[in-house]
């Protein structure tokens, strides 16, 4: 089996096995893991639209309305419409969202951070430097 296979089979365990943990946790909180892309991806903002928290998330298109519609119901996120084009609407998080954020997303990374703990840092920055230059050939 050629090199890239191997790499790329690797990759997606990783990928994989990353995500079960991290959903399994999430799922703890009372939270999807769609939904925890979303407050993560607005917290600490001054909210965004729909495009940029489509670009930003890895939520897909049609998933994300249906996501945005239930954390609203929820009472997690407020949806307003933009002077500029009222077709369009910037999502920010409500009060509520922005303590479900300083809530979960700090638990959360120190749920994670034990998985990394062994890592020297240079170990990490090497990895992020590998993972961000395979990253950028996808993007060319």
């Amino acid at each position: 089996m050629e090199n890239f296979q191997v790499t790329i089979r690797e990759l997606v365990r990783c990928y994989q096995a990353f995500e079960q943990l991290s959903n399994r946790h999430i799922r703890s909180m009372d939270l999807t893991p769609a939904q925890f892309d979303i407050i993560a991806t607005l917290g600490n903002t001054q909210g965004m639209n729909c495009r940029e928290l489509g670009e930003k998330t890895l939520i897909t298109k049609g998933t994300l309305t249906g996501v945005l519609d239930r954390l609203e119901m929820r009472g997690i996120i407020n949806r307003e419409t933009t002077n500029e084009d009222r077709r369009s609407f910037r999502v920010y998080l409500s009060p509520k969202g922005e303590t479900l954020f300083e809530n979960t997303f700090i638990q959360h990374l120190e749920y994670i951070r034990p998985f990394f703990s062994d890592l020297p840092e240079q170990k990490l920055a090497e990895i992020t430097s590998v993972l961000a230059e395979l990253r950028s050939k996808f993007n060319d």
